[in-house]
């Protein structure tokens, strides 16, 4: 059969593409900082706090401010200066017919002009030494990094790891005996838990937000940036630029998360990356280690019985699809580990290693936890036929 278009009813399906490819989830060709993006998936929302449910001790303040106190002398404000070079205008004489025979199209010879771009984010301290957690995107490109801490003090800052694909980066400042941030367990949290955002958004120093855990494991796709592997923490406290890097507390004071603000266009929600996540790659980062990352280089989209008898019962369907539970391949990229494998488009992946597939997620998953160059049995139903292909994981950063 020819494989033209999509039929309508499965093209509709195609909107909450998860992908596993060169600009998706599972091969990232150039990680963005992601300040504005598109609508995401609604997520299933939580009644705001009702201010007077929130729990108080008389006269000896909220269950906030004790955490806040407790958090609080370790949250930074960073600030970041780069330089960048740009052409000069266009000469508008150049416009003119009469110079340009003599110039060409190229026009004047041009004088690079440099501009210094700033920028601001926060962060939070885990060693006494001067570790700190923040955003890669905080970060990304700085030329000069400066670190404040709420007491007052200004210290001199070096990025030294970054990760764009998770979007987190490390910071050392050289000190002594400084307050740290407790870090807590992200894996322990529960949809209602509250959720206290402390940074420094919009320039507005130790400012606090009070939330709850909206949902967990918003996965990066559906908040509309593939670029990135993570399963977010969402929440209704308000998280705004200056916020990203900053810590997400839980009513203990303990950091569950890591602040992003990635929607510009968000009202009433807010996306925190899991402090568990953070700990399994900080020290490599703290060492300046590059986080390896691998890759199968494919996109993908969820493919239920239902959407393929959709697809395949419209007369304009540019193929039949099984009638199965799985993901279906809408692309293989070239000379990528899936490609030199021989998937191909159509193919519906229903397991890998033995382990059902019904979600991108859980493919995403086996592959970012699986080493560099471990071969992968994929199972997948091609028309009537069943395949398994070995598959043999290669590192992103190879293919960038």
């Amino acid at each position: 059969m020819r494989f033209s278009t999509l039929s309508r009813s499965f093209h509709r399906s195609l909107i909450t593409v998860l992908t596993i490819g060169l600009a998706v989830t599972l091969l990232l060709v150039t990680p963005a900082q992601a300040n504005s993006l598109p609508d995401a998936v609604a997520a299933p929302s939580i009644a705001a706090v009702n201010p007077a449910q929130i729990p108080d001790t008389a006269g000896q303040g909220s269950f906030v401010a004790k955490a806040v106190n407790l958090v609080g002398p370790a949250v930074v404000r960073i600030d970041t200066e780069r330089t960048v070079t740009r052409r000069s205008s266009p000469d508008p004489l150049m416009e003119d017919p009469f110079f340009r025979r003599f110039f060409g199209e190229e026009g004047f010879p041009q004088s690079p002009r440099e501009e210094h771009l700033r920028g601001q984010g926060s962060g939070f301290i885990i060693d006494r030494s001067g570790v700190i957690l923040t955003n890669s995107h905080v970060v990304n490109g700085a030329d000069k990094v400066t670190v404040t801490l709420k007491d007052g003090r200004i210290f001199e800052g070096k990025v030294r790891g970054a990760d764009e694909v998770t979007d987190l980066a490390v910071v050392k400042i050289d000190g002594s005996d400084l307050p740290v941030a407790s870090l807590g367990n992200s894996d322990q949290i529960q949809v209602g838990d509250w959720a206290i955002a402390v940074g420094n958004p919009l320039g507005l120093d130790n400012t606090v937000t009070l939330g709850i855990v909206s949902t967990l494991k918003r996965s990066s796709a559906q908040v509309g940036i593939p670029d990135k592997r993570l399963d977010f923490i969402q929440t209704d406290a308000a998280i705004n630029p200056g916020n990203s890097g900053g810590p997400l507390v839980n009513d203990q004071g303990q950091v569950i998360g890591i602040n992003t603000a990635i929607r510009a266009d968000a009202m009433g929600i807010g996306f925190a990356i899991p402090i568990n996540k953070a700990k399994t790659i900080k020290d490599q980062l703290a060492k300046g280690e590059r986080i390896v990352h691998p890759y199968l280089g494919v996109q993908m989209t969820v493919l239920t019985p239902e959407l393929a008898r959709q697809n395949n019962s419209d007369p304009n369907s540019a193929f039949m699809v099984p009638e199965v539970n799985g993901v279906i391949v809408v692309r293989v990229l070239p000379n990528t580990p899936a490609a030199k494998a021989g998937l191909r488009r159509g193919d519906v992946i229903t397991q890998v290693d033995a382990q059902s597939i019904t979600t991108a997620e859980q493919l995403q998953t086996i592959v970012e936890n699986s080493r560099l160059g471990q071969t992968l049995q994929v199972k997948v139903q091609r028309g009537d036929v069943t395949k398994q292909l070995p598959v043999r994981t290669a590192e992103l950063e190879d293919a960038a």
